[in-house]
C-alpha cells in the first residue's frame, strides 16, 4: 500500500462537485433593480430559446450523477435563474423521473430551488412536499425595504405576493430559507428585518452582500472597469453602485443580527453565516465555497449546456465548454477548473494572510476582490472591513460555543449560560433592598468594622 500524500488534482477531483443549473437562463418574471444576473441575456442570440430542451436536461442529469466521485451517498441538484417557476411544474415533475431513472442504488437525490415566490400556489407546493425540494425564497425584509428594489416589469413592488408564498410554504409544510440580499438600504436595519422575519415564520435564513461593479447590470450605475483595475482601501464606495452594501455597514448588519440571535434563538433559528462561523472555531473547513481556502467545485450550467467556473463567473472568459460536446466530469475536472479554484487562495494578498480572522474567511469570494490593501497591494475583498469587523464581533461566543460542542453539548447551552452570568454581575452590582446587612459587610454604624464583629455582636 502507498504512503503517498495523493497529489493536489486527486485532492481536487475526489471532492464532490456542485453545479447551479440555470434550466430558463437568466429569464426572470421580476426586474430586480440590483440582480447581476439578469444582463446575462446579452451572452445569447437575440430571439433564442430559453427552456432547457429534454435532451440537454437528461443529458446533464445523467452526466451529473454519473460524474460525482465514487462513494457519493447524495447528490443534490440545484435550481435557480432567471425564475424558475416560469417553467411549471410539470418541467420538474419530468426532472424527478429522469433523477429516478438515473440514480445509483441506493444513492439519495435532493432538489434545491430557489425562487421569488410570485408564483407559487398549491400546486406548486404540493409537489415540492411531494418530492422533498427544499425552497430559497428570497425577501428583503418588511415591505418598505423588500419593495424599494424588488419589483416587477411595471415597477410594482413583490412584497405581498412574496408573503402569501410563505403562508403557501408553511400551510403545507415545505422546508424553506429565506434569502436576503443586503444592501444600501437595508443594511442599515439588521436587527429589525431579522426579527421581521422571525416573526413571519422564516427559521432559516441566508444573508447575500449585493456587491455591484461600476457599470455592470442591467441597472448599471457609473463607468464599467476592468478586471485589472484595483480601487484604493479609502475610495471603495466609489467602485460599486448605489444600491451596494458598504463594508462596514455589512459588517454591522451581521452584527446586530447576531446580537439578537444569540439572547433567545440558538438552536431555534438558524443563519448560514452563523453556522459556517461556528465550523471554522471548532476546527473544521466551512462548506461555504466564498470562506473555504479554495474553491471551484461549484459550478454553473446555462440552459442550453454551457458550463461556467463558477455562478458569479458566467462570462465567455470562465466558459468551460458544454456537455452537449465534451463530458461534464472533464470540465469539471479540468486543470483550466482546478486552477480557478486554486486562485483564490494563490491570489490572497499578504494583508489577508496576516489577518486574524482568515480561517473564518480566507478572503471571501474572488468576485470581491477588487480593492488594494491599506499599504497598496492588489486583491483585497471589497467587505474585507465588514466580515473582520464581524468575526471579530462573535469571537467570545463562538469559542464560548466551540468549547460546548467539543464536549459534545449543544451550543444552545450558550443561552442558559450567558443568562447565568448576566444574572450573577447584576446581582452584584444591585444593592441589597432590606435594611440587614451581611455578616461580613462594612457595619452601617460607622466603625469601620465588619458588621459580624461590630453591631451584629452587640445584638
Amino acid at each position: 500500500m502507498s504512503n503517498q500524500t495523493p497529489s493536489l488534482t486527486a485532492q481536487f477531483t475526489d471532492q464532490p462537485f456542485h453545479v447551479m443549473t440555470k434550466p430558463i437562463g437568466p429569464i426572470c418574471n421580476l426586474d430586480c433593480t440590483y440582480c447581476y444576473y439578469l444582463h446575462k441575456e446579452e451572452l445569447y442570440p437575440k430571439g433564442n430559446k430559453w427552456k432547457m430542451a429534454d435532451d440537454c436536461l437528461a443529458s446533464y442529469i445523467r452526466q451529473y450523477i454519473d460524474a460525482q466521485p465514487p462513494g457519493t451517498a447524495e447528490v443534490t441538484f440545484a435550481w435557480q435563474g432567471g425564475e424558475p417557476t416560469l417553467l411549471g411544474v410539470e418541467f420538474f415533475e419530468h426532472c424527478v423521473e429522469i433523477q429516478q431513472q438515473y440514480a445509483r442504488p441506493g444513492m439519495k437525490i435532493t432538489n434545491t430551488l430557489q425562487t421569488n415566490g410570485i408564483l407559487l400556489d398549491d400546486d406548486w407546493c404540493r409537489f415540492f412536499l411531494k418530492n422533498g425540494f427544499l425552497i430559497g425564497l428570497s425577501i428583503d425584509g418588511p415591505a418598505d425595504l423588500h419593495d424599494a428594489y424588488r419589483i416587477d416589469h411595471q415597477g410594482q413592488g413583490s412584497h405581498a405576493k412574496v408573503i402569501a408564498a410563505i403562508r403557501k410554504l408553511k400551510k403545507f409544510g415545505v422546508e424553506f430559507n429565506a434569502l436576503v440580499v443586503v444592501n444600501r438600504l437595508n443594511g442599515d436595519h439588521g436587527a429589525r428585518i431579522y426579527r421581521y422575519l422571525r416573526d413571519v415564520g422564516c427559521q432559516y435564513l441566508q444573508f447575500i452582500p449585493i456587491v455591484e461593479r461600476s457599470g455592470v447590470g442591467r441597472h448599471a450605475e457609473g463607468q464599467a472597469v476592468t478586471a485589472d483595475q484595483f480601487t484604493a482601501f479609502d475610495a471603495a464606495a466609489s467602485a460599486v453602485s448605489s444600491r451596494s452594501v458598504l463594508p462596514e455597514q455589512f459588517g454591522s448588519f451581521l452584527c446586530d443580527v447576531f446580537d439578537e440571535w444569540i439572547q433567545r434563538d440558538v438552536g431555534r433559528m438558524f443563519v448560514q453565516i452563523f453556522d459556517q462561523a461556528l465550523s471554522a472555531w471548532v476546527g473544521v473547513e466551512p462548506s461555504l465555497c466564498v470562506f473555504r481556502r479554495t474553491c471551484g467545485r461549484a459550478l454553473a450550467m446555462e440552459h442550453n449546456g454551457d458550463v461556467y467556473s463558477c455562478d458569479h463567473y458566467v462570462e465567455p472568459d470562465y466558459r468551460l465548454g458544454n456537455l452537449n460536446f465534451v463530458p461534464l466530469e472533464d470540465l469539471v475536472n479540468s486543470g483550466r477548473q482546478q486552477a480557478f479554484g486554486d486562485a483564490k487562495l494563490n491570489t490572497l494578498p499578504q494583508y489577508c494572510l496576516d489577518c486574524e480572522v482568515r480561517n473564518a474567511c480566507n478572503g471571501e469570494c474572488p468576485k470581491n476582490r477588487f480593492l488594494q490593501t491599506p499599504d497598496g497591494q492588489d486583491g483585497l475583498n471589497f467587505l474585507c472591513a465588514g466580515y473582520r469587523k464581524f468575526f471579530n464581533h462573535v469571537d467570545p461566543a463562538m469559542q464560548q460555543m466551540a468549547a460546548l460542542v467539543k464536549s459534545r453539548r449543544p451550543a444552545a447551552l450558550i443561552m442558559e449560560q450567558r443568562s447565568a452570568t448576566t444574572a450573577t454581575t447584576a446581582d452584584a452590582a444591585t444593592p441589597r433592598s432590606d435594611a440587614t446587612p451581611r455578616r461580613n459587610d462594612p457595619c452601617p454604624c460607622g466603625s469601620g468594622k465588619k458588621y459580624k464583629s461590630c453591631c451584629l455582636r452587640q445584638r
